[in-house]
């Protein structure tokens, strides 16, 4: 989601109403608690809101109340957040789900991941996974979040050779076609990389059959059924990724 998709809903609501949504997507969608008067003013822009170089921000923030706070300063200019009070109003003018503290604190564990994970591929998967999360899509999360795991196995069975990681694919699959590049583990199936990973020493017994559920949630996650995972299943998903795969 980007900005501009996330203020559209607020076409005839109140200039106040924008800033208050500014800088509830710095923190939900950024990871930024709090900003400036000039970065507000310039995530105003950046989402192409009319008028917003001649809005006096500081002002109209001053005024808000209960709704803001100021936990300090950053340089000279002070920084503006949010309250609870002014979470809750955001998400009633734009219908948005209440905050579950259970995926409050999964994005949070998620977020202190990102920087530990250095496969550029990966950590994309991950923070297209953490938009999911934060909106409720929990089904796209669990598919996201499994392809950022799966990539970073396939990295470090890669790192072992080329012949015995082809050994143990084929040990399980004989039809597997002959990897010739970590990008080739697009051809191979999870169920039988899973497997694989175990004869390489990657993983033993007990996490390969872990990581087995991890991918039945993310199969059942990812084809066109009724099936919707719950909070604590996602939950108990991302604690066994981050455990045997990120960690």
């Amino acid at each position: 989601m980007t900005l501009v998709e996330f203020l559209a809903p607020l076409g005839k609501a109140s200039n106040r109403m924008r800033l208050l949504a500014v800088i509830y997507f710095s923190k939900r969608y950024d990871g930024v608690e709090a900003l400036t008067v000039d970065e507000i003013r310039s995530s105003l822009k950046r989402a192409r809101v009319k008028g917003a170089r001649d809005l006096n921000v500081a002002d109209i923030l001053a005024k808000s109340g209960h709704l803001v706070d100021t936990p300090g300063t950053q340089g000279i200019r002070r920084l503006w957040r949010l309250t609870a009070s002014g979470e809750e109003e955001v998400r009633a003018v734009l219908q948005l789900p209440p905050t579950q503290p259970e995926v409050e604190h999964d994005v949070a564990t998620l977020q202190d991941l990102l920087p530990k994970v250095a496969d550029v591929n990966a950590r994309e998967f991950i923070e297209e996974g953490i938009k999911c999360l934060q909106v409720g899509a929990l089904r796209a999360f669990v598919v996201f979040l499994w392809s950022g795991a799966m990539r970073i196995l396939h990295e470090r069975a890669w790192a072992l050779g080329a012949a015995p990681v082809n050994l143990a694919i084929q040990k399980h699959d004989q039809k597997a076609r002959k990897l010739s590049s970590s990008d080739d583990f697009a051809y191979v199936k999870d169920k039988t990389m899973l497997l694989a990973l175990e004869d390489l020493g990657l993983v033993d017994k007990g996490q390969r059959s872990v990581l087995e559920e991890g991918l039945g949630l993310r199969n059942r996650s990812g084809h066109p059924t009724k099936y919707r995972p719950g909070v604590n299943k996602v939950s108990s998903f991302i604690e066994d990724l981050v455990g045997i795969v990120f960690a």
